[in-house]
């Protein structure tokens, strides 16, 4: 029987983001917190608000969304997966993690949740439609839908610990670039800097899962900064122009079966919501939430 891989236990993150230590990886020595701009509460809802935006045009039955052409659910403002009991995917599994966290923050979960061990408990697509108006979909809907806050909080913290995550995974010659791009990104016109890191992360990855591959080549976070030049005057065009290359090679490499030029324009939409728009606002600390309608059919999103 195929094993579900491993996923990195919350209580595990929460170690790395709250630990206040000097760590040396790759032969660099920095304290986290003093490398990222301090965000507003403000610009916090905003960065969940813009994710929300992106995966469902804030549109709260997709909350609770199965695309075409997937074999797993993906719920709340992030669109976390979730993986029934021994499946086996590709792609990394995260709401099995979101439940853990609303555990150690006392929040609780729905009863029928704890019931089946955190698993999904549909079999495939057409079953999960045929139980989307049922009571247990709509109560995970306004559960979800009350939690957007916890559920923010929980993309910023897995996003905390995707650095020390991709420094481990390459040859320390490459660190320090890395690293130096890494925080250029995250210092860029707040707060898009960090919302195009935080968002790409919860979108596509870390890119350092060996099974997140097409023909050998990934698409997370650090294909993007990888392929990214140094060009202080212009970083966040320069991290947008990356990620739209390995993406678009993404597509190139995938199954056929899987057609993902489908979703290519909506995910290069979704880019282009980093690029900063309006400089007043970022100092007034009223930073726009795009529509979708500005930006992207999200009707068929994908991983």
């Amino acid at each position: 029987m195929p094993l579900k891989r491993p996923v990195l236990s919350i209580q595990g993150i929460i170690k790395i983001c709250t630990l206040m230590i000097f760590i040396s990886v790759a032969g660099i020595s920095f304290t986290r917190a003093a490398e990222y701009p301090d965000l507003s509460e403000a610009q916090k809802t905003w960065l969940g608000q813009q994710i929300f935006n992106n995966e469902c045009n804030r549109r709260l039955e997709c909350l609770t969304a199965w695309n075409p052409g997937e074999d797993f659910p993906s719920l709340g403002i992030g669109h976390f997966i979730w993986y029934r009991e021994n499946q086996l995917g590709i792609f990394e599994e995260s709401f099995p993690a979101l439940l853990t966290f609303f555990e150690s923050e006392n929040i609780s979960i729905p009863a029928w949740i704890q019931a089946a061990g955190h698993e999904a408990p549909w079999q495939d697509r057409n079953e999960f439609l045929l139980a989307f108006s049922d009571s247990e979909l709509a109560e995970l809907r306004t559960f979800l839908a009350t939690t957007m806050t916890a559920q923010t909080t929980f993309i910023i913290i897995r996003f905390e610990a995707a650095l020390e995550k991709i420094l481990a995974a390459i040859p320390e010659e490459k660190g320090h670039e890395i690293a130096e791009k890494f925080y250029a990104v995250a210092n860029s016109n707040p707060p898009y800097g960090l919302y195009a890191l935080i968002d790409y992360v919860n979108f596509k990855g870390e890119g350092v899962a060996i099974e997140e591959r097409y023909q050998h080549q990934g698409w997370g976070l650090l294909q993007v900064l990888e392929n990214m030049p140094v060009n202080e005057a212009d970083i966040m065009t320069d991290f947008v122009a990356s990620a739209k290359r390995v993406l678009q090679n993404r597509v190139q490499n995938a199954p056929v079966e899987r057609n993902e030029t489908r979703w290519l324009q909506g995910w290069f939409n979704r880019l282009d919501s980093y690029i900063p728009t309006s400089p007043e606002a970022l100092q007034n600390d009223q930073v726009p939430v795009r529509t979708s309608t500005d930006q992207y059919d999200i009707s068929t999103p994908a991983p």
